[in-house]
């Protein structure tokens, strides 16, 4: 079992004397090859404990104190609860979490399922990412209406903890459109605040933080962990990944001993997450026409993501973005040498190590398991439906959700949309603005990725009737 890291170890002491090395030799330090990602030895988990730690525990621990908190929501909703959570929790709704802090004041804090869970057809599914999360407006805005609701010294402490937190990191979570997340850039903003040995807060960033604008990113489903060796699409999170989701507690963490507590479940969280499996198609197939698909899906993809039936594989491969060919964006911020002074944070932090943060300059390659309920599709979720995806040609440059109301597209697979005349540039309106999905803006390309593009209709057709069955 690899121990909690409260001290850097040796390969961090390393990094230590290179921080501030700007030569090759130091740069390749952060840097993984093309290639198969090697799988790493992870600590065992109890599944069952783990589900029950990711839906009750507080791994994020400041919030909203709860009376605030119901004063700014007074109902929840019954389809936004999980009535087998435990206690308070079964009352809130299923993306937040309570617990009754050291000063007794009972809090209300985001957890995992904030971007970890989606619907389909009114289905709760845990760990398919939300597709219609909406990252665009400034945090601090409920902070401050939830402030004035906040009575006494301890609730005024806590509700302040939380409050100056989000005040660090809001000007770097804002994305440009509903449906991306930024995951990435709101972690590289929590370490640019923190001492990276002892987890200290500091209102002045230690180092410079990311750029303002966040990469737009789509949530890969958490099933996917069966089968991968790396976390990210850039093979971020090698190592140790139970260490490495420590991360999403970053936000509250009081010292390297509140992380230790945390770490004690970790492991079982991470044995729930990759205990999960991918929702079934929920609607009728064509067998005929799937078994067509099978074999076109054995020609044209099975090489980068891998087999099923009895003996299923799984290359565990990254690809060049020559190769690839799509929005270069995010990979090449992951590697041109600007996020360094990160991958030095987290060698000498106790989440990780050298090689926990060392992406590759390309993409992986993800599973399809459950591919159907993951539209839109590519790392950045700029690509609305499979159907668009295998005909690049027909890829919009502009659109948006339909969601009035919000429905499937069975055929297509995917969410349906409808395909814009322009970008959020010459959108007044900001509620269209912020629901557009412009492909001009930086990360947010649809190119590359011109797998099928020779395919015929009928041959296309098969190969997504095949696709849902996985």
């Amino acid at each position: 079992m690899m121990p909690f890291r409260a001290l850097p170890g040796l390969a961090a002491v390393v990094v230590l004397l290179l921080t501030g090395c700007k030569d090759e030799e130091g740069a390749r330090l952060y840097r993984s090859e093309i290639g198969a990602v090697s799988a790493s030895e992870q600590r065992p988990g109890d599944p069952a404990a783990g589900e029950r730690a990711l839906l009750n525990e507080p791994y994020v621990s400041c919030g909203i104190p709860y009376d605030a908190y119901r004063r700014v929501a007074p109902e929840t909703p019954t389809a936004d609860r999980m009535p087998d959570r435990e206690g308070r929790n079964a009352e809130l709704p299923y993306a937040l979490t309570s617990h009754v802090n050291a000063d007794g004041v009972e809090i209300v804090s985001s957890n995992c399922l904030t971007c970890h869970a989606g619907r389909i057809d009114g289905e709760l599914i845990v760990g398919l990412g939300d597709a219609f999360g909406d990252f665009t407006a400034d945090p601090r805005r409920l902070a401050l209406q939830s402030g004035t609701y906040v009575r006494g010294e301890a609730e005024t402490k806590a509700w302040a903890h939380w409050a100056d937190r989000l005040e660090g990191i809001a000007p770097y979570i804002q994305t440009r459109t509903v449906g991306v997340n930024p995951a990435t850039n709101l972690t590289w903003a929590l370490m640019a605040h923190r001492d990276p040995e002892t987890l200290a807060w500091s209102e002045a960033p230690l180092i410079d933080p990311p750029p303002q604008e966040p990469l737009p990113l789509s949530v890969p489903p958490w099933w996917n962990m069966r089968k991968k060796s790396a976390m990210f699409y850039t093979t971020i999170g090698r190592g140790d990944h139970a260490h490495f989701m420590l991360l999403a507690s970053m936000l509250c963490v009081e010292g390297v001993e509140e992380l230790a507590r945390i770490d004690a479940y970790a492991p079982d969280i991470r044995a729930y997450i990759s205990s999960l499996e991918a929702p079934p198609w929920p609607w009728p197939i064509d067998a005929g026409r799937a078994a067509e698909g099978e074999a076109i899906y054995a020609d044209e993809c099975s090489a980068c993501h891998g087999t099923y039936g009895a003996e299923e594989t799984y290359p565990n491969r990254i690809y060049d973005l020559d190769e690839i060919g799509t929005d270069p964006a995010y990979a090449t911020a992951a590697t041109d040498g600007s996020r360094d002074r990160f991958y030095d944070w987290v060698a000498r932090s106790p989440y990780g190590d050298v090689h926990t943060a060392a992406p590759a300059p390309g993409y992986i390659a993800p599973p399809l398991d459950g591919v159907w309920a993951t539209a839109p599709y590519l790392h950045n979720g700029s690509v609305p439906s499979m159907a668009a995806l295998l005909a690049p040609a027909t890829r919009p440059r502009f659109w948006r959700h339909l969601t009035a109301p919000r429905s499937y597209d069975r055929d297509a697979m995917g969410w349906r949309f409808e395909t814009l005349d322009a970008g959020q540039a010459s959108e007044d309106d900001p509620e269209v603005r912020r629901t557009t999905y412009d492909t001009t803006l930086r990360g947010y390309g649809n190119g590359g990725h011109e797998y099928g593009s020779d395919l015929s209709p009928a041959h296309r057709a098969a190969l997504i009737e095949y696709l849902k069955t996985l």
